[in-house]
């Protein structure tokens, strides 16, 4: 299957399980891989035969600097379920939510989730 990936979009959003979480905010990184047939576009050059990233990138900044969220298994959801929903070319799409800095304890890089969702017939 071919494939778009945006990769290590940044925002900054209130989600959260912590009241400081949702007050003062952190930094999100989100990677896409978006499953289509690029032949199309491939052959025609043609905007209409992909997906527009720019408008990926506004629908998940929408997402994830807009209402706060306990988790970001919930951010991940969202995203996947506007993605389907919002480019009929789309037939699946991997979402990786990362949060760099969960007041966590401890020494690691970042937490995530990643999910994987396909177009229901």
């Amino acid at each position: 299957m071919d494939k778009i990936l945006l990769n290590n979009m940044q925002f900054y959003g209130f989600h959260g399980l912590f009241p400081e979480e949702n007050k003062l905010g952190q930094r999100f990184n989100i990677d896409l891989e978006l499953y289509l047939d690029l032949s199309n576009a491939g052959q025609t050059d043609n905007m209409y035969d992909s997906v527009h990233y720019g408008h990926v990138y506004n629908l998940v900044k929408e997402i994830v600097e807009g209402e706060a969220k306990n988790l970001i298994e919930a951010v991940a959801e969202e995203i996947a379920e506007k993605l389907l929903s919002s480019f009929e070319l789309l037939e699946a799409c991997m979402v990786k939510v990362i949060k760099p800095d969960p007041p966590i304890p401890g020494h690691y890089q970042s937490v995530a989730v990643e999910i994987l969702r396909e177009r229901t017939v």
